[in-house]
């Protein structure tokens, strides 16, 4: 018996997490990339027209990702990360396909000081914390059963602008740079998060051909350990300079009142990652240690 890829429709293909999907897939899975311009998430009949692809699994990268934009376009946050969301739940259950959506640490309020897990209440600060929640629940009361959330945080990675690269640039062209020291989370590399993705779906597929339960559901991911944007910015500059140089001699820590944003951000969004380790057996790296993997491959 010949055994057939299974289709994966990659929606937001062109982002830097998808980037990292599509190079780790492994060779049982087919990836057909969906995004802008011919493709928009917001547009029930280019999402529907997919069953037509027959994907067995949809992987959901797509969101309006720019934080302090969503604050002023706020219609547009809620229909990307809210209503675009609802609409590949509706081809999911035409198509009894598994959805896979990515959703991000700034659902939280940042009030706690130990790691958030699964079922602490959410609270977020801005538009676009709000805008990921509300599709996380378009998701979590519709009548889709074959799901899951990925909460991550801090994501950086190839193929798109991130905060390693930022530092990089700013490092190689100033010889000072303040950043803020008192917001703490987890950096995450998509290699990382894409190679879990995976482990879950692997498992989806044991439990369907066993006819077990799937783990479906939500799930936070993260690499290990935790730090501030400051700290995370020391390493990074630590560990480039022995790749490359860089003009940067002074890194000072500042408050987060001393560089004011438009949307406010969560002081702390550290996530707790028992529960993924416990379903998939992973052995999470310490988010060091994926830095010096992801500048290793620049």
């Amino acid at each position: 018996m010949v055994q057939t890829n299974k289709v994966i429709a990659l929606i937001g293909a062109n982002g830097m997490l998808a980037s990292a999907i599509k190079k780790l897939a492994p060779a049982n899975y087919e990836v057909q990339s969906f995004d802008l311009p011919t493709f928009d998430l917001t547009n029930r009949q280019k999402v529907l027209a997919l069953q037509a692809k027959l994907p067995e699994i949809i992987i959901n990268c797509a969101a309006y990702t720019n934080v302090d934009g969503c604050e002023e376009k706020r219609e547009l946050a809620m229909q990307v990360n809210g209503d675009g969301v609802g609409l590949l739940v509706e081809l999911a259950q035409k198509i009894d396909a598994v959805l896979v959506h990515i959703s991000t640490d700034f659902v939280f309020g940042g009030e706690k000081i130990s790691p958030y897990r699964e079922d602490d209440q959410p609270e977020p600060l801005s538009i676009y914390g709000k805008s990921k929640l509300v599709g996380e629940q378009i998701i979590q009361q519709s009548e889709l059963k074959k799901y899951y959330i990925i909460r991550t945080s801090w994501l950086y990675g190839a193929g798109g602008n991130n905060f390693v690269e930022t530092m990089i640039r700013l490092g190689k062209g100033n010889a000072e740079l303040k950043i803020v020291a008192d917001q703490y989370g987890t950096p995450t590399w998509t290699d990382d998060l894409a190679i879990t993705i995976f482990e879950l779906l692997k498992l989806a597929c044991k439990s369907s051909s066993s006819h077990g339960h799937a783990p479906y559901g939500l799930y936070h991911y993260s690499n290990e350990g935790f730090c501030s944007w400051y700290e995370f910015s020391c390493e990074i500059f630590n560990q480039v300079c022995d790749l490359e140089e860089l003009m940067i001699k002074d890194v000072l820590p500042i408050t987060t009142d001393g560089y004011p944003l438009p949307a406010e951000r969560p002081k702390y969004s550290v996530l707790s990652k028992d529960k993924i380790k416990k379903v998939t057996g992973l052995e999470i790296p310490l988010w060091q240690q994926s830095l010096k993997s992801y500048l290793g491959q620049r």
